[in-house]
C-alpha cells in the first residue's frame, strides 16, 4: 500500500463533479481524481519473450561512436545491480559507463503477463515509460515517433522491415508492426479491466537516429527537414573539418533539439515562455498523437492521455494548440506535464501556468519528493506527519481549486 501511496503522489491529480461524457475542456476527466497510478519502465518490467530481445543492431548509434561492447548479453534478473558484467569489466571502464548498455529484455508481453497480478493490486491506471522505437534503455532519443520500440514487440526483424517500407511524413503511408498491434493488445487487456494508459512522450527532441535527422545528416542545408531542428550550423563540403553544430537537449549530442519558432516572451531557464515549435514539425508530432489516441480512428481502442516530457523547454503556444488537438480526439483524455526547476536545487517552477485549464490537467508533483522522503525514509532528516500534510498542501494551495487532488 505504501508503493501505491508513492506513486500516486506523483501527480498533482484532479476532480470534478461532471459525469465522463461532460468534462470541460479547460477540466481534466472525472476518471482522473480517482485514479491509482502505477508506473512501469518496460524494460525493466518483466521479460514476457526471450526471441525479442535488444542486440547490438538495435542498440547501435554509429554518429555517436557508441557500440555495444564486445561479448555483450542480457542482463539476468537477479543480477547484482552494482556488480558489472563480464562483458562490462573486459571494456575496462566504470560501473557508471557500461550501465547504460545494459539491458534485461522486458517487454510488453511480459506486461501483458502480469496482467492479473497488477490488476490484484487495484490500480486504475498506469504510466508507462516511452515506448517509441528508440536505440537507447530510456526511448527518449526516439528513432520513431509513430511506432513500438521494435524490441519490445514479437518480430524485430521483421517490424524493421515495415518501417523501412513507410513514408514517414506521410500518415497515410503507415502501417501497424507488430509491436504496435502487441501494444493495441495491451490497451484492450487494460480497459477490460478498467485500467487506463498513459502514454508517455519527449516532444523537444528526438535522437540522432531519427528518420528526419537522418536526411538532415546525409543532406545537410538541402534536406527538406533542415528548419525542424535547431541547427546552428551546417558542414561546408569545401574544407577538412566538419562545421555541423546542433543544440542537444542539456547540451546532449544524442538528443538534438527541434527549433522553437514564434518566441514572443523571454525564454528563461525555470520560467514558461511564448512560443511554438517549426510547423512540419507539429503537425507530425499530431499526427502521431492522433494515431494513439484513436487507432483507426475508433478512441476506445486508444490510450486515455499523455505524460509529455521536459515540458517546459517548449512554448506554451504550442502546449495550447496539443490541448485542443488532444481533446478534439479523445474528450477525455488526461494530459500530464513535467516540468523541472526554477533555481536548482530547491526551487522547482511554479505549475500554476501549466496548470490554468489550457494546456495540462496535471505535472509531475516532485516537489513532494522531500517531505516524503524525509517522512518515510527517515534517514539524515525527519519530519512528522503534520509537517508532511503542511508540505503537501503548500504545494497544492497554489493552484486553483479545480486542480487539487484532495
Amino acid at each position: 500500500m505504501k508503493k501505491l501511496y508513492f506513486i500516486s503522489l506523483l501527480f498533482l491529480l484532479s476532480h470534478y463533479g461532471f459525469s465522463q461524457q461532460s468534462t470541460p475542456f479547460s477540466e481534466p476527466p472525472l476518471w482522473a481524481k480517482k485514479a491509482i497510478w502505477y508506473q512501469i519502465f518496460v524494460e525493466r518490467f518483466n521479460n514476457g519473450d526471450k526471441g525479442n530481445d535488444p542486440s547490438p543492431s538495435t542498440m547501435d548509434v554509429a554518429q555517436l561512436n557508441s557500440f555495444t561492447p564486445e561479448g555483450w548479453s542480457i542482463t539476468p534478473w537477479t543480477h547484482n545491480w552494482y556488480q558489472q558484467e563480464n562483458w562490462a569489466l573486459n571494456t575496462g571502464k566504470s560501473w557508471n559507463e557500461t550501465s547504460q548498455f545494459r539491458r534485461f529484455g522486458g517487454d510488453l508481453q511480459g506486461v501483458i503477463n502480469k496482467l492479473d497480478y497488477l490488476q490484484n493490486l487495484g490500480i486504475t491506471a498506469i504510466f508507462i515509460n516511452p515506448l517509441n522505437d528508440a536505440p537507447s534503455l530510456h526511448k527518449y532519443d526516439a528513432r520513431n515517433y509513430h511506432h513500438i520500440d521494435v524490441n519490445f514487440g514479437p518480430d524485430p526483424t521483421g517490424d524493421r522491415k515495415i518501417i523501412a517500407s513507410e513514408n514517414p511524413v506521410d500518415p497515410t503511408s503507415w502501417k501497424w508492426t507488430s509491436a504496435d498491434k502487441l501494444f493495441l493488445k495491451l490497451v484492450k487487456e487494460l480497459h477490460k479491466r478498467n485500467i487506463k494508459i498513459i502514454l508517455d512522450y519527449s516532444w523537444n527532441h528526438t535522437g540522432t537516429l531519427f528518420w528526419a535527422w537522418q536526411d538532415i545528416i546525409k543532406n545537410q542545408e538541402k534536406s527538406a527537414f533542415k528548419d525542424w531542428y535547431a541547427i546552428k550550423s551546417f558542414d561546408n563540403p569545401q574544407t577538412p573539418q566538419n562545421e555541423f553544430s546542433y543544440d542537444g537537449w542539456w547540451g546532449i549530442p544524442g538528443m538534438p533539439e527541434l527549433k522553437k519558432t514564434n518566441i514572443s516572451t523571454e525564454r528563461k531557464a525555470g520560467h514558461p515562455y511564448e512560443g511554438d515549435i517549426n510547423s512540419a514539425a507539429k503537425q507530425h508530432i499530431f499526427d502521431v498523437t492522433q494515431r494513439w489516441l484513436a487507432p483507426n480512428g475508433n478512441v476506445s481502442e486508444g490510450v486515455d492521455g499523455y505524460r509529455l516530457d521536459v515540458a517546459d523547454q517548449i512554448g506554451l503556444g504550442f502546449w495550447r494548440d496539443f490541448r485542443k488537438k488532444v481533446r478534439s480526439v479523445q474528450p477525455e483524455a488526461y494530459l500530464i506535464g513535467e516540468i523541472w526547476w526554477e533555481e536548482w536545487p530547491d526551487k522547482l517552477m511554479d505549475p500554476v501556468p501549466y496548470t490554468s485549464g489550457d494546456v495540462f490537467d496535471a505535472v509531475m508533483f516532485y516537489q513532494v519528493y522531500r517531505p516524503a522522503r524525509y517522512f518515510f525514509a527517515k534517514n539524515n532528516y525527519e519530519i512528522n506527519a503534520k509537517q508532511l500534510k503542511d508540505s503537501l498542501l503548500l504545494q497544492w494551495n497554489r493552484l486553483m481549486p479545480e486542480n487539487r487532488y484532495r
